[in-house]
């Protein structure tokens, strides 16, 4: 458990993956939290740009409490995730029926070099906005990843600091909503976003922290 203030959340997270057709997926999975309560949530945004936001906790216990007035949708259901051969990971919402999702990951030499300096950053560094700021504008021409934003405010206030301690490209990956084939990966012509959270145009799958704070740094449950 990450020290300091507002609500703290540990794990990996698929940070976005834009698809050609327009679509946009994303998986947040948080087995340590401050709160106590472990969760999975898978965000979809169609083409349209409606968000649907998968979750098998509770809406109040998990992403939508943060991000709610920017999604359409929000579906309670479990979500089962599988790893095989260590850099292949299959996500299923509700048996496969709401959502199939596979991922391939690699590394690089981009990612290598993102993932030294963030072995050398101070721990205290990580919850400072103007780090985080150029930790993106680093990310952007490694990674082609177009605007990043590590840090910002959501839908419903609160301030947002997204550590990704270590990261992965997603080099290929396939996806259905619905039954619904979203097609190839591709960079999308308007970045997508949600809140001031902009999903990269690259696929990456970090390992990392978030903090989630109200104005004034008060933890988002002690006015819950």
């Amino acid at each position: 458990m990450p020290d300091g203030a507002g609500d703290r959340f540990s794990g990996y997270a698929v940070m976005g993956l834009p698809f050609s057709g327009g679509d946009v997926l994303a998986l947040r999975r948080f087995p340590v939290a401050s709160a106590g309560v472990a969760y999975t949530s898978v965000w979809h945004r169609d083409a349209e740009g409606r968000w649907t936001f998968y979750a098998d906790v509770p809406t109040s216990e998990g992403c939508t409490r943060y991000w709610g007035p920017a999604v359409d949708q929000v579906v309670t259901a479990p979500i089962r995730l599988e790893w095989t051969g260590g850099r292949t990971l299959t996500v299923s919402v509700d048996g496969g029926r709401l959502v199939t999702w596979t991922l391939a990951l690699a590394a690089s030499p981009a990612t290598g070099v993102l993932n030294g300096v963030a072995r050398r950053i101070p721990e205290a560094w990580w919850q400072r906005p103007r780090l985080l700021r150029l930790v993106g504008a680093v990310a952007r021409p490694l990674l082609g990843t177009g605007r990043m934003r590590l840090c910002g405010t959501t839908p419903t206030g609160h301030e947002f600091l997204s550590n990704p301690l270590a990261v992965w490209t997603v080099v290929a990956s396939r996806a259905t909503v619905a039954g619904r084939d979203l097609g190839a990966p591709g960079r999308m012509a308007t970045q997508a976003a949600l809140g001031e959270f902009l999903i990269p145009q690259q696929g990456l799958f970090v390992i990392g922290r978030v903090f989630m704070r109200r104005p004034g740094g008060v933890a988002a449950g002690a006015q819950s």
